[in-house]
């Protein structure tokens, strides 16, 4: 693909994955795979967003491979970033990122994780 044909394809979860720049159908089919993955899980808010990915052009580049999430779960917005070399190491590194990220969201407001009641030194209850 070049930077004018910009390819765009949607996950289950409504959740949009575009390239830019040269990125091969393999490449982009693993992306969308990994991003389904992280993404299409029982339990978790509606999710809508999109995943930009991108080739550098520059052949002199170290880590030609970026990419780029803007999406939300819920009320919440996940934002994850990664560079690499290969499209197959970004997929897999925004996949672990993303589904960090959605881990955190998800369970920021779970009351059995938290403590009956702060500690003393934080104006809990003194003993």
């Amino acid at each position: 693909m070049t930077s004018k044909n910009i390819g765009a394809r949607e996950t289950a979860a409504a959740v949009l994955v575009r390239a830019d720049g040269e990125v091969d159908e393999e490449s982009l089919a693993y992306l969308h795979e990994k991003v389904a993955a992280a993404l299409d899980r029982p339990g978790l808010p509606p999710v809508n967003g999109e995943v930009r990915v991108r080739r550098a052009s520059a052949h002199h580049v170290e880590l030609p491979w970026s990419g780029r999430t803007d999406i939300r779960v819920g009320s919440d917005l996940v934002v994850v970033h990664a560079r690499e070399a290969s499209a197959r190491e970004l997929a897999d590194r925004l996949h672990d990122r993303l589904r960090s990220a959605t881990e955190r969201v998800t369970h920021r407001s779970d009351t059995t994780r938290r403590t009956a009641a702060p500690p003393p030194w934080r104006g809990g209850p003194q003993k």
